[in-house]
């Protein structure tokens, strides 16, 4: 089945790990955009790995991925929420170098890692420079540097499939047991894998190709999909900060004022309408006047 994330763990050792692949969901954010072949390739490298880190947590929380760099590419967001709800979005200034190093296709760049607990806590946000020339070494960098875990991360993307990998060293405090060998076994073993295999092989073959002579264990799958946080009233809200000046000189000039979400491209148009509806205030409105439509 797509679009389903498999956890496993080795049974008395130090190791556990995710499979994940993503096809309605990166199809379907693909469609809804028009990027050149090497970002929607890392559009779906960082869902994969959103969703890949999201499974890692132990509440329930949004986790955010930013990407920011000088260029060709300028910014890579992609966001994964508990309920397995996924989006992402891209820009680039200019032509993003096909099949080149990450530090080629966003040149000085960060990647940041942002996780806010759905019961409204602490947010929690990592920062790490770019290092290693991809996405995935990117990832294991910022596990080194902010969460102090042996972790090692494979991602592929190419046309409708998205797939990922990774595997954690578990603390010490966690493993009933041991098997003091286990974690260099795991490594060696799932660094065997190719992207075509992750992409192609379902979750559990590959779980079982890589490791079939560890005793493991296997959870229930995850699901994810694709769905957009936005919606007209998000929109409206964010056109009243904006303010009633600024809104009256766009109608002005185009007649109405036009929208894009920049996760779903969904559009979102008022018109005059619309507009007095948002700066009137409620108490005075008349009973004929126009609601949002």
């Amino acid at each position: 089945m797509s679009d389903r994330l498999h956890r496993f763990l080795f049974e008395h050792a130090d190791v556990r790990g995710e499979v994940v692949q993503l096809d309605d969901a990166f199809a379907e954010i693909v469609r809804r955009t028009d990027h050149e072949p090497a970002v929607v390739r890392l559009i779906g490298e960082g869902l994969a790995a959103v969703a890949l880190l999201a499974a890692t947590l132990k509440y329930p929380c949004a986790l955010t991925l930013q990407l920011q760099a000088r260029g060709p590419l300028t910014l890579l967001l992609v966001q994964a929420a508990s309920d397995g709800s996924l989006r992402a979005m891209a820009h680039a200034r200019q032509p993003v170098p096909d099949d080149a190093p990450l530090d080629a296709q966003a040149s000085d760049g960060t990647l940041a890692i942002t996780i806010e607990p759905e019961s409204g806590g602490e947010r929690y946000q990592g920062v790490v420079d770019l290092a290693g020339g991809s996405l995935s070494a990117a990832l294991e960098h910022y596990f080194r540097e902010s969460e102090q875990l042996l972790t090692r991360v494979w991602l592929s993307a190419r046309e409708d499939h998205a797939a990922g990998m990774l595997i954690q060293r578990l603390p010490a405090s966690e493993v009933a047991g041991g098997d003091a060998d286990a974690w260099s076994r795991a490594e060696q073993l799932a660094a065997t894998i190719t992207g075509h295999e992750l992409r192609e092989l379902a979750p559990g073959e590959v779980i079982r190709r890589l490791f079939h002579e560890e005793d493991i264990r296997l959870f229930d799958p995850m699901p994810f999909r694709f769905r957009c946080r936005c919606s007209r009233e998000r929109v409206a809200a964010m056109l009243q900060g904006l303010g009633e000046q600024e809104m009256r000189e766009i109608l002005e000039e185009q007649g109405q004022v036009e929208v894009h979400c920049d996760f779903c491209n969904e559009p979102y148009r008022f018109d005059a309408v619309d507009i007095e509806a948002l700066f009137t205030d409620p108490a005075v409105r008349s009973p004929d006047s126009g609601e949002s439509h």
